[in-house]
């Protein structure tokens, strides 16, 4: 690499869980590490401080999808290419509702899921393929990536789970689309959704608290935690980030970490 390029890395949901362990784990020299976050971390820029880390943490809100793909392509647009030496996108911010049947769940907590954990990673993964694609429209041959978080719930359907799991099954789909799209380009983007395994998150707190009489499959949650089957979301994020780092990355658009 350039020793005056640097590796650009944009991650959403960055403030806690998976994502704030990828966003530590991020914190390297040689690397501008964008986070899009509801709230930014104090924590998180100490850290980068410590380790000679350049890092920007966008607060926004992820809900107003148009809003923050507008942001990121102009933000994007005023880069320029011939700093950087590749371009990564990971979608990771996600919401669960209130658990149990569609019927029982507040119109406002389905569209605020469906658009964080859908329409979001497509409205930015669009803003970032555009932008990006302009920039090898000049002449730049960087390696552009783009990593949705996915979950096993977008492959196997679980009751009680309709809006989480409709929205992750969404993620799947539109990567295998959009990797079709860049297969058609000269110096396309390589997409892939990946589901990470089981992770002892705040989601899983939630899963786990459920109401039984709504939500049939709370025991399963009860019992990977009893067994110790929740990977720490350290382990969990090197886990991701390595795939990132595989040479066959974006060949199969849609993969579980454990394959």
């Amino acid at each position: 690499m350039n020793p005056d390029t640097q590796h650009l890395t944009i991650l959403t949901g960055a403030s806690r869980g998976m994502g704030l362990a990828m966003a530590r784990q991020l914190l390297t020299p040689g690397r501008l590490l964008l986070c899009i976050s509801r709230h930014a971390s104090p924590a998180l820029e100490t850290e980068a401080a410590q380790h000679g880390a350049h890092l920007l943490q966008w607060s926004q809100d992820l809900a107003d999808t148009i809003a923050a793909a507008a942001r990121l392509r102009h933000w994007l647009e005023s880069q320029p290419a011939s700093a950087l030496a590749s371009a990564t996108l990971i979608n990771n911010a996600g919401v669960i509702p209130r658990i149990g049947p569609l019927d029982a769940c507040p119109p406002d907590e389905l569209a605020n899921a469906l658009r964080v954990g859908l329409e979001a990673p497509m409205q930015l993964t669009a803003a970032f393929l555009a932008a990006t694609g302009a920039w090898v429209d000049a002449g730049w041959r960087g390696p552009r990536k783009v990593l949705n978080i996915s979950s096993g719930l977008g492959r196997y359907p679980m009751a009680a789970q309709a809006p989480y799991c409709a929205a992750k099954a969404g993620m799947d789909h539109f990567t295998r689309c959009s990797a079709l799209d860049e297969a058609r380009r000269a110096h396309g983007a390589r997409l892939v959704s990946l589901a990470p395994g089981v992770i002892d998150t705040d989601m899983q707190v939630q899963l786990r608290a459920g109401d039984p009489s709504a939500f049939p499959d709370r025991q399963r949650f009860l019992e990977l935690q009893s067994q110790g089957q929740l990977a720490a979301p350290e382990t969990a994020a090197a886990r991701v980030l390595a795939w990132l780092e595989r040479p066959d990355f974006g060949e199969q658009p849609v993969a579980d970490v454990r394959d």
